[in-house]
């Protein structure tokens, strides 16, 4: 038995109160301010509506240990806590116990409590307009209210795990910035003799896309031939993409197939430079540059390594008001060629560290994630509690129609 348990069987063996947001806790809205209102030498973050501060200001409204809920926008229903004191801007609620309640709640348990709930927060957004979630529905949220030798040891248990997790996200990014810099030492030929070339001299082909009419179903409906965008080149290997053409689409626009382990550029707008590799023969639209690469003369997964380490130069080609690349900037993109042996070691080097750094399959990602799945697994069995059935507070969850289900005990009485 578990010191929860052990606490739950002493404080509570009949089950645990729940009550409302409202009933417990003072939901405020902060006051109105710009981000040309900021300072970026001021010391106290500015929290809004998104997930990171707007900015910083000059003084605070709020004091640390508080529990924040976006209402405003696309991130209305974000869940946050600030461990220090800061601004609240007018898009965003604080949430704190009432006097009356202060020593029968820890803040952060409060926090763990919405936060495993967030999606369902976030389903409370208003429709139609700017995504809205007004204070009633915060207040009408029910919580659960173990003892506070309770709350404070699952806070414990769970600061643990969050602790953990920013360790590893910490190693991740240093492992990222040893990736880069180990990266652009081995495509460094400074000082070395070797022959440099440009993209389209190393290519057997270099073609674009093109997009079916949107409006045609008959060129989607069904369809089965691979059809990639330029929201998904990131950097990455592409196995399939997240929408399919249909053989008429192939035939009545300009998309055309292309063989796999072509580099593909994006060339458009904010995607500009980004690129990937596709696994699979597919197609594409016209805001991808595909280079088919002449293997004779250069490895593609080294060719790859290169265009990725030079997204930074290739981005600031761009022109015009989009910042838009093109087939012939990227064609006259210069390269360094060494021998087709050292390209291969090269990449075989970077492919390791590489999968080390990204894969999510290995690796340092794939303990994170491994790590995220158990702590939400843990946090939901922490924070289910059986309701408490010989009070007032079973007739008023009887009421709000209140259920216990198992890891989902987020209700509103807005519902």
């Amino acid at each position: 038995m578990s010191r929860i348990d052990e606490l739950i069987q002493e404080f509570c063996p009949d089950g645990v109160e729940y009550i409302t947001l409202g009933e417990t806790c003072d939901i405020r809205t902060g006051k109105g301010i710009t981000k040309n209102d900021g300072d970026a030498n001021a010391m106290y973050p500015i929290i809004s509506g998104g997930r990171a501060p707007m900015g910083y200001y000059h003084a605070f409204n709020r004091s640390e240990n508080t529990v924040t809920i976006s209402r405003v926008g696309a991130n209305a229903g974000h869940v946050g806590f600030m461990e220090r004191k800061f601004y609240l801007n007018d898009k965003c609620f604080s949430v704190l116990p009432k006097e009356e309640y202060h020593n029968q709640f820890n803040n952060k348990f409060l926090f763990y409590t919405l936060k495993a709930n967030e999606s369902n927060i976030t389903g409370l957004q208003s429709e139609g307009g700017v995504p809205t979630i007004n204070t009633t529905k915060v207040s009408n949220i029910w919580v659960p209210k173990p003892p506070i030798e309770i709350q404070n040891e699952i806070v414990k248990t769970l600061d643990l795990f969050t602790e953990l997790e920013a360790e590893l996200e910490a190693e991740l990014e240093a492992r990222k910035t040893q990736y880069t810099y180990y990266r652009d030492a081995l495509l460094s030929f400074e000082g070395k003799e070797v022959e440099w070339k440009t993209l389209g001299t190393i290519c057997k082909n270099v073609t674009s896309g093109g997009t079916p009419l949107a409006n045609k179903s008959e060129y989607y409906n069904n369809g089965t031939i691979p059809w990639l965008r330029t929201q998904e080149v990131r950097f990455i290997d592409i196995y399939s993409t997240e929408i399919k053409i249909t053989e008429l689409a192939l035939k009545q626009s300009s998309a055309k197939w292309i063989p796999a382990n072509c580099i593909i550029v994006a060339i458009s707008g904010a995607t500009a430079g980004r690129s990937c590799i596709n696994k699979i023969p597919l197609t594409t639209n016209q805001h991808c540059c595909n280079l088919d690469i002449d293997s004779s003369q250069a490895n593609y997964r080294y060719v790859f390594h290169w265009v990725c380490a030079k997204y930074e130069k290739l981005k600031s080609l761009g022109q015009g008001a989009r910042a838009d690349l093109n087939s012939g900037i990227i064609k006259s993109f210069p390269i360094a060629v060494p021998s087709l042996h050292e390209q291969e070691k090269i990449a075989s080097i970077l492919e390791n560290f590489d999968s080390l750094v990204n894969d999510i399959s290995s690796g340092l990602p794939a303990e994170i994630e491994a790590r995220k799945k158990q702590y939400e697994y843990y946090r939901n069995r922490l924070l289910t509690f059986k309701p408490i059935q010989n009070s007032s507070t079973a007739k008023r969850n009887h009421n709000a129609n209140f259920k216990v289900v198992e890891f989902d005990h987020f209700k509103s009485k807005a519902d």
